[in-house]
């Protein structure tokens, strides 16, 4: 109590998106896998522009070990500068990998929100599709539909977002069946909302947090997908990618290993980097462990 008999005044407390964002940055490792994420993308889209350079350009002679002059990282087993195939390639790694991740949320998505706000007849029949596609072998189906049509980013975008929705499916139809039945949606159907700004104004933005994270994680598996396709010689042969790098040089692994090796380190680290900005975004946007803290 003050000096004149008043109690100090109780601090304000944070609103959601304030106290998430909070939790967010107290995770150090949250913090370094954004900030390594963000010097990967930053070097993938600005590099090009700074380094101006062919990636398929002959640069040294061919297996040129690292620390040379004509190529710092050295050069694969056709001469190619190594560290122009890893600026260069980032860019269609990254953008493969949002683009696919970008289908397969909207994907599953609209499938779990359908199935779960309609139920019935509805929901045995989406989940049927779903468990269709989630007893397929991923790896196998997304090579059918990779060899099928032109191996551009694209169709390897799509193919990989075709395969991997099914989770997202699932989480968000979990969701919708425990939020339709809460009493903020009851409201809006006595006011005569209509069916679609119930299920995408109403129920979908309450949804979010749990698959805000799964899409953070689906970008991960995405780049992983891409690299696997590129390394059985899938991909696009046109672009640089890191995959790309990886299948080129398997064959090289002993004589070159950094040809093989440095591609592959940043995969792991863009995944990695990855899967820690989406533990914490879990721990942040997840109200019981919120309260627990």
């Amino acid at each position: 109590m003050s000096a004149h008999g008043t109690s100090p005044p109780a601090p304000q407390a944070l609103s959601p998106t304030r106290e998430a964002i909070a939790m967010f940055v107290r995770r150090r490792a949250a913090i370094a896998g954004l900030v390594l994420l963000a010097l990967i993308v930053g070097v993938s889209l600005i590099g090009p522009v700074v380094y101006d350079a062919d990636p398929f350009d002959i640069a040294a002679a061919p297996l040129t070990p690292p620390g040379t002059s004509e190529a710092w990282l050295g050069s694969d087993q056709q001469g190619r500068d190594v560290l122009t195939g890893l600026v260069y390639g980032g860019r269609a790694t990254l953008a493969v990998g949002a683009t696919a991740a970008g289908i397969a949320v909207l994907i599953g998505v609209t499938i779990g929100a359908l199935a779960g706000f309609f139920g019935g007849i509805v929901d045995e029949m989406l989940m049927r599709v779903a468990e269709f596609f989630q007893v397929l072998p991923a790896l196998l189906f997304a090579m059918v539909l990779a060899t099928l049509f032109s191996p551009s980013l694209i169709v390897i975008a799509l193919a990989i977002g075709v395969v991997s929705w099914p989770p997202t499916a699932r989480l968000t139809r979990a969701e919708f069946l425990k939020l339709r039945e809460l009493d903020f949606v009851a409201a809006e159907r006595v006011i005569g909302a209509s069916t679609g700004r119930i299920l995408w104004k109403v129920i979908l933005p309450n949804a979010l947090p749990p698959l805000i994270v799964s899409a953070t994680f689906a970008i991960g598996t995405a780049i992983l997908f891409e690299a696997s396709l590129s390394f059985l010689g899938l991909g696009d042969p046109n672009r640089m990618s890191w995959g790309l790098m990886i299948g080129s040089g398997r064959s090289y692994m002993l004589t070159c290993w950094w040809a093989v090796t440095f591609p592959g380190l940043m995969i792991f680290l863009t995944v990695l980097a990855i899967s820690l900005i989406g533990d914490g975004l879990n721990d942040a946007l997840n109200p019981k462990l919120r309260e627990r803290r």
